[in-house]
């Protein structure tokens, strides 16, 4: 009896909480860099206290419990300092054997209780062990949700920037390449047009390095985005001027000024890249096309249709379907999604090609009071007598004045 409570019997006991302290003692006994690695590394070491725990709480009950309070107090820190540090693969092995050293190290020590007391004993102190898991998850879950959130505006921002450049950027590039082809076959022939290429090159250039400009100030923040806002329908003329002056196909732009007002600010740019989009394509696929049309007209009130259309290029009929497919039109349809419109884009008539896309039209303000009582599908409207509602005669729509006897 005297060998089961000697000293060595008290020093074996105590081997489990010298062990846990040695373990958070090796990771704080360093730079703070060096600490959180090293606090990676503790969930073999906890594991290691948690098997030391339960073999001596269940080998030498004898040891006393006033060093296994201090034991379980030390196996809930490496808890928590293992569920906020450690990988989920070591987490998930040092966890279990953790909960069950602090939960069934009473056990040993109590005699004649029933079962159900002793679960009642084990889910008491399991208690604990539940808290610390919480104060270690919460940060860990709180660092995993800000690098998601860092890395869903990284993967936008690129995204942002990857479209910027593919629709400005390459547009004026692939002007610049045309200009440049060109100007060679008619530099030593002709070389008042090479120049003209040369001043194309230029603008084209210059266009390009603006959208670049533009982009890199983006990635600086929103504030510097702001600043410059992006091309809008006001310089689809220009643009449209620009393409037939590169090449040898004629561009045309019907606009008409209930397009234009019909669309917002945001849509007015969507319109604009998908302009951009598609006059692209019809220089890379399509160079010896004589006539590329867009079009804007609204079909309905809430809507604004833009086609894009072109004809079939000299021995170029075949080269487009048979190309490999970019990222533009893809990411163009989402965008025409994503502001609740749609837009597709296939053959049209003898191998030409057409862009449609539908978006969607801000609403006027300003509703007329008085409908016409002929159009389909509208019920009068009964106005108080009192009310003066006066047209002139000569205004389309205008209700014919009651004649008097």
């Amino acid at each position: 009896m005297g060998e089961l409570t000697g000293p060595a019997v008290m020093v074996l006991g105590a081997l489990p909480s010298f062990a846990a302290a040695g373990s958070l003692g090796w990771a704080v006994a360093c730079r703070r860099s060096v600490a959180r690695q090293r606090f990676g590394r503790l969930a073999h070491p906890a594991t290691v206290c948690a098997v030391l725990s339960l073999t001596t709480s269940f080998a030498l009950p004898q040891a006393g419990s006033g060093w296994k309070l201090v034991e379980a107090a030390l196996l809930l820190l490496l808890v928590a300092v293992v569920t906020r540090w450690s990988p989920l693969r070591e987490l998930a092995m040092a966890l279990p054997a953790a909960a069950l050293a602090v939960t069934l190290w009473p056990l040993p020590l109590v005699t004649g209780e029933s079962f159900l007391e002793s679960i009642g004993i084990g889910a008491f102190w399991l208690l604990p062990v539940v808290g610390a898991v919480a104060v270690g998850a919460y940060p860990r879950r709180q660092e995993l949700r800000r690098r998601r959130a860092v890395a869903e505006a990284r993967s936008a921002q690129r995204l942002q920037l990857s479209r910027d450049l593919h629709d400005f950027a390459a547009h004026d590039i692939s002007g610049i390449v045309v200009q440049a082809q060109a100007a060679r076959f008619v530099a030593a022939t002709d070389p008042s047009h090479a120049v003209l290429a040369l001043e194309r090159i230029e603008k084209a250039g210059l266009s390009a390095l603006a959208a670049m400009d533009r982009t890199v100030r983006m990635l600086h923040g929103p504030e510097a985005a702001a600043t410059e806002p992006l091309p809008g329908l006001s310089r689809l003329p220009f643009l449209v001027d620009d393409f037939t002056a590169a090449g040898a196909t004629e561009a045309y732009l019907d606009l008409p000024p209930t397009a234009t007002e019909a669309l917002s600010r945001e849509a007015g740019s969507a319109a604009y890249r998908i302009v951009v989009e598609a006059l692209t394509n019809i220089r890379r696929h399509a160079p010896g096309a004589s006539r590329a049309t867009v079009v804007f007209t609204t079909p309905t009130a809430a809507t604004v249709e833009i086609e894009v259309t072109n004809d079939r290029g000299a021995g170029e009929a075949s080269a487009r379907r048979g190309s490999r497919g970019g990222l533009g039109i893809p990411a163009l349809t989402e965008h025409a999604q994503a502001l609740g419109g749609t837009l597709s884009a296939g053959p049209h008539g003898d191998g030409g090609w057409r862009l449609t896309a539908v978006l969607p039209a801000v609403l006027p303000v300003d509703v007329p009071a008085v409908l016409p009582a002929d159009l389909p599908g509208v019920r009068p409207v009964a106005l108080p007598k009192d009310l003066p509602v006066e047209l002139p005669e000569d205004q389309p729509g205008a209700l014919p004045k009651e004649k008097t006897p």
